[in-house]
């Protein structure tokens, strides 16, 4: 699913994690109808990339925009924003589940959550939504009530991402949280045996996460015989 647009959404990124940030600008940018025009780490660093993309005259329209930044909370970057009188859209990722930070967000104009960990097609999910919503908005005096309700129930009811065919969310679950709980990596024999599967279907759900950029992987030498692959956990804390 896609929607083309004559103009792509200017992204800006903003996230503290250098890992984190790569991916989600990689994943932005591979969403048709989106580009992303800078990526940040800091609010000091997202106000100025912010000022200067209006200076240059294209403006940010939309912030992926991490809660947790080393110079504030991002909240408080949107509300001093809105203070400023900059109308940017906002998605918000973080690891965080405070209903109370999301019920503030929403009345900062926070259009979306993203909950971290999250792969592509979760995030390509809302951003296709958003444009969606945003071509809807900008069409001009809705029609009716009716109208109104659909591009908000647009903006507001994504579907949840669908595995590869054979995979199953529990199974996923199983493996995420092997692999979180190793930092220095795990082989699919040892995720096989730790959470009870076969290795071929635990090889399966790594590849799975190396493929949705969550997990990295690397030949492990020392050993007699063909190396292994070790993956390792990369996607968010």
């Amino acid at each position: 699913m896609s929607t083309p647009m004559s103009t792509p959404v200017r992204v800006l990124v903003v996230e503290d994690d250098p890992v984190a940030a790569d991916a989600h600008t990689l994943y932005v940018n591979r969403v048709p109808g989106f580009t992303t025009v800078a990526t940040t780490h800091s609010r000091a660093e997202a106000v100025r990339a912010l000022d200067r993309a209006t200076a240059d005259g294209a403006p940010v329209d939309l912030l992926l925009l991490d809660l947790h930044l080393p110079d504030g909370h991002g909240l408080h970057l949107v509300r001093s924003l809105r203070a400023a009188g900059h109308s940017v859209d906002v998605i918000a990722v973080t690891s965080a589940r405070d209903l109370a930070v999301v019920r503030e967000g929403v009345s900062l104009g926070v259009v979306q959550y993203v909950l971290k960990p999250f792969t592509f097609p979760t995030l390509r999910d809302r951003l296709v939504r958003y444009a969606e919503f945003r071509a809807a908005s900008a069409a001009g005096e809705a029609s009716g009530q009716d109208e109104v309700d659909r591009a908000l129930a647009t903006l507001r009811a994504p579907q949840p991402a669908v595995l590869p065919k054979g995979l199953s969310s529990p199974t996923l679950d199983a493996v995420i949280g092997t692999l979180r709980r190793s930092p220095t990596g795990t082989t699919a024999t040892e995720a096989a045996a730790t959470i009870g599967i076969s290795r071929i279907t635990a090889r399966r759900y790594l590849e799975h996460l190396v493929d949705t950029g969550r997990a990295g992987r690397a030949p492990q030498y020392g050993q007699i015989g063909r190396p292994e692959l070790q993956y390792r956990w990369i996607s968010g804390p």
